[in-house]
């Protein structure tokens, strides 16, 4: 697996691992049990992971994502730590940098800003701007349900269009916070936030992400 990928595979490894299968995560309703049984999931059973894009699929992914949750959980953190089987795509390094970078940075995000003493990462400049080209390919697939313009900017004055419109917000801060703020994770992110204020209130609601 790559760099960036593996790496941030087993940080969410250990993370996972140090919190337990009933601590909250930033996923809504989930727990890191449920989170964990979502990567392994994704990663083994594409029959049923299908049910993430495709709604008719939906029941046979929850049913699949129940009896993998109701596993012992540190079997399921193995199974994020060790990865994908050979038969599948994401064994591929360039499908596990592609698909997996963001996922897992993301997700180590969620488990570690869900709890009340959380302090920002420092990622090194290669990761960063690993990062910031991710989000520049996916701005607008992510901003599609934001009701303003919104703009995330680098603190180098780097851009990305979010969403075209007016009024127009602009989120300024590191490319990690900008991801965590176009994945819908607003409320987490460290960032700085200009605009009219109504508008600034109605882009920190929004549902962005995929």
């Amino acid at each position: 697996m790559s760099t960036h990928a593996r790496r941030e595979r087993l940080l969410l490894a250990d993370l996972l691992e140090a919190a337990g299968p009933d601590a909250p995560t930033l996923c809504g309703p989930w727990r890191t049990r449920d989170l964990a049984a979502h990567l392994v999931v994704r990663e083994r059973r594409p029959d049923a992971a299908g049910g993430l894009l495709i709604k008719p699929l939906a029941a046979r992914l929850d049913r699949v994502q129940g009896e993998f949750a109701a596993r012992p959980y540190d079997e399921l953190v193995e199974l994020v730590r060790t990865g994908p089987p050979r038969r599948s795509l994401y064994s591929l390094k360039q499908v596990d940098e592609a698909a997996n970078t963001v996922e897992f940075y993301i997700h180590a995000e969620d488990v570690r800003r869900a709890h009340p003493e959380w302090t920002p990462r420092t990622l090194d400049p290669v990761f960063s701007d690993a990062l910031w080209r991710r989000l520049e390919k996916m701005a607008r697939l992510l901003g599609r349900r934001c009701p303003v313009g919104l703009v995330l900017r680098r603190p180098d004055g780097q851009t990305a269009v979010v969403k075209k419109g007016t009024p127009v917000v602009t989120v300024t801060g590191e490319p990690g916070e900008l991801l965590l703020y176009a994945y819908g994770r607003q409320r987490v992110a460290r960032v700085d936030v200009d605009g009219d204020p109504d508008a600034v209130g109605r882009a920190g609601e929004a549902e962005l992400g995929l």
